[in-house]
């Protein structure tokens, strides 16, 4: 069996003496593991790192086998990372949530998606929103997309500013005024047709975070015994700084 394809490293773990196994995100072959033989070796130090994008050339006997990967470099962003409590927060939290899809399961629109946060997570005007757009996708590729197009209550399109956290749909501000204490916030830039293209501020982050955490811990991590991961914490820590 042999495949090739372009990943973005999202986890690493050593593998005897001198070999690694790394975890990626591929764009046609889902998340995908494989053994790097002397990848704990100076040649690969800075190369198999999370957040960086790779090459891959996978080989194996059978296809359920681990297999073992030949890599090159495409796009090096670790080096950056380093100098970003930020970014190392976010590409640590970016490995917790995609191990949330089942393995070798293709999500070729999260591929492309997380090229673009990655590519900015070290940039604190864009990547908490970049961020919090990434945590809708998957949960909607895992089946939970939350409805943000018109009021659950209504059908109305104008002026969403809610969403019920019972069916995760999008109410109005006149139908939920009633309600709002139960409600979540919705900030306008999650809602690609009201994005103006300016960076939301903090108050509308939390927001952003305080809904998809919501829907997080509920459908995917609390339903499979998980808490969410220190590394979010983290992250909206530095973000709000």
């Amino acid at each position: 069996m042999e495949w090739r394809d372009e990943g973005i490293v999202i986890g690493l773990k050593r593998h005897g003496e001198t070999s690694a196994i790394i975890e990626t995100l591929t764009r046609a072959h889902g998340r995908h593991l494989g053994l790097v033989r002397g990848g704990r070796g100076a040649r690969f130090q800075g190369l198999l790192q999370p957040g960086n994008s790779l090459g891959l050339v996978w080989r194996a006997r059978l296809d359920e086998h681990l297999g073992a990967y030949a890599v090159e470099p495409l796009t090096l962003r670790a080096g950056r990372f380093i100098a970003s409590g930020l970014a190392l927060a976010g590409v640590t939290y970016l490995g917790a949530l995609l191990r949330l899809l089942p393995e070798r399961d293709p999500h070729e629109a999260l591929h492309e998606a997380l090229e673009i946060v990655a590519d900015h997570l070290d940039m604190a005007d864009v990547a908490p929103a970049l961020l919090a757009r990434f945590e809708m996708q998957v949960l909607a590729e895992c089946g939970f997309r939350l409805d943000l197009e018109s009021c659950a209550a209504s059908g109305a399109r104008d002026d969403l500013i809610y969403v019920s956290p019972k069916s995760g749909r999008a109410v109005s501000a006149a139908a939920g005024a009633p309600w709002r204490d139960r409600l979540l916030a919705l900030p306008a830039f999650l809602r690609a047709d009201k994005d103006s293209g300016a960076a939301p501020d903090r108050g509308e982050i939390a927001d952003a975070f305080r809904l998809t955490g919501f829907f997080l811990e509920r459908n995917l991590f609390g339903a499979r015994g998980l808490p969410m991961p220190d590394s979010r914490r983290a992250f909206l820590a530095a973000a709000m700084k």
